[in-house]
């Protein structure tokens, strides 16, 4: 497990009920679609993937039953690794202590990226095992023995999938999923995700069934960009954030120029930490700020139009909807304006064809799927679920960069089409 080109995977689902995606967390590996087992004994959870969160944390009001968990004392290292810096004295009233109640022990702040609701929790460490594989198949199962997470409480739970009992966390801190994997087994800083199917932990290549596979030579990419200012709900003064922003300095729609206020597509309030553009995997459809979403909006209707799409009334939460009398299909999805976000450098662009843009709401309805963020918020472009769903996009915290395939559709392959039961 040592060599740079291992991978680890984790298989996402998404769950019929919301569009973001699940981590399904097995008790045996005998189940081949259950890639990750957890504490001791094996206990079957559910966690929802958060591509920004800075670590994994789940609800321990709820029985957590497990020989190998371990509470961290304060001022530790690892407390310092999960960026704590308050020691919490759990109440125990003669009670013997369990996870998420030790007295001095270590307490950080598990932070539901849904609701928005944080709550203090304690920081443990406990067994954590999942399948490996050569990018092609899952191989054997292999474990860290110390992985460090943080008890929340079923007031963090709200909003979540139905049947999950926390959250894990892909972003740029040390004891997020990426990071801790790494320094374990010594692979590459990186993770890939191909939603709403799989996500990797490790460098390529990424394999798909039809012999299709993907390296870093294979995607565009664009680098990271550091917001000064947390965006978290719970965080630090002065902390810089640990999610994934990128830096969008136009949107074209069938390569046509949108007109809009380009100041907010930068990080134009540092102090504050406003403006710019993240990827998340906890927004379900793309949230453009209020004056973005108009100026995509009318462009997009004036695109459509111009091929004789009729818009149509809207359809909550979209705003924007048309008859799906003439829109053709195609390979790509429906048939209609494709959008273009151009990046850094003005000419790498990340494309967004019918499959991604569109959400049929009934056999003759579809609507763009973005949404209005409204005025002033915290974040100018949030690039959502739905816009990342058969995209392989990888996540290079070495190289402080993103790359992204495209729609792979246009390889005649979809995420869906790793083989995720033959053993290698």
């Amino acid at each position: 497990m040592s060599s740079s080109s291992t991978l680890i995977l984790i298989c996402i689902i998404l769950v019929s009920s919301c569009s973001w995606p699940f981590l399904s967390l097995a008790q045996s590996s005998s189940n081949p679609k259950a890639l990750l087992l957890y504490r001791t004994p094996l206990v079957d959870i559910k966690l929802v993937a958060d591509i920004g969160g800075q670590h994994l944390w789940v609800d321990c009001d709820k029985p957590y039953v497990s020989s190998t968990y371990k509470p961290l004392g304060c001022k530790t290292t690892v407390c310092n690794d999960a960026r704590s810096d308050t020691c919490s004295y759990c109440y125990i009233n003669g009670t013997a202590p369990k996870p998420g109640c030790y007295k001095n022990t270590c307490q950080v702040y598990p932070d539901n990226s849904i609701t928005h609701i944080a709550t203090p929790g304690q920081v443990g460490q406990d067994v954590i095992s999942l399948n490996s594989t050569n990018g092609f198949n899952p191989s054997k199962v292999v474990t860290v023995r110390n992985f460090t997470f943080a008890c929340g409480n079923n007031i963090v739970l709200d909003g979540l999938a139905k049947g999950a009992v926390g959250m894990a966390g892909f972003g740029r801190t040390k004891v997020a999923l990426p990071t801790q994997f790494a320094t374990a087994f010594g692979f590459a800083k990186k993770f890939a995700t191909c939603l709403p199917a799989v996500i990797f932990l490790g460098d390529g290549p990424y394999g798909f069934e039809l012999n299709h596979q993907f390296t870093s030579d294979s995607l565009s990419f664009t680098p990271l960009i550091t917001n000064p200012r947390s965006t978290a709900t719970a965080y630090k003064f002065g902390e810089p954030s640990y999610e994934y922003f990128i830096n969008v300095t136009s949107i074209k729609i069938d390569e046509k120029a949108v007109s809009l206020n380009k100041t907010l597509l930068t990080i134009y309030d540092t102090e504050g930490g406003y403006g710019g553009t993240k990827i998340s995997s906890v927004n379900p459809y793309t949230v453009l700020e209020s004056s973005i979403f108009k100026a995509v909006s009318n462009a997009f209707i004036k695109a459509a139009a111009a091929r004789n799409i009729t818009r149509v009334k809207a359809v909550s939460p979209f705003e924007v909807c048309f008859s799906s009398k003439n829109i053709l299909s195609t390979r790509f999805g429906p048939s209609v304006p494709f959008i273009e976000l151009v990046l850094h450098d003005g000419k790498t662009t990340w494309q967004f064809w019918g499959a991604n843009s569109m959400v049929y709401v009934n056999d003759n309805v579809l609507c763009l799927a973005f949404v209005n963020g409204g005025l002033n918020p915290r974040t100018s472009i949030v690039i959502g679920g739905y816009q990342l769903e058969d995209h392989l996009v990888q996540f290079d915290l070495e190289k402080k960069r993103v790359g992204f395939s495209g729609l792979l559709y246009g390889y005649q392959t979809t995420c869906s089409n790793f083989n995720s039961t033959s053993i290698a």
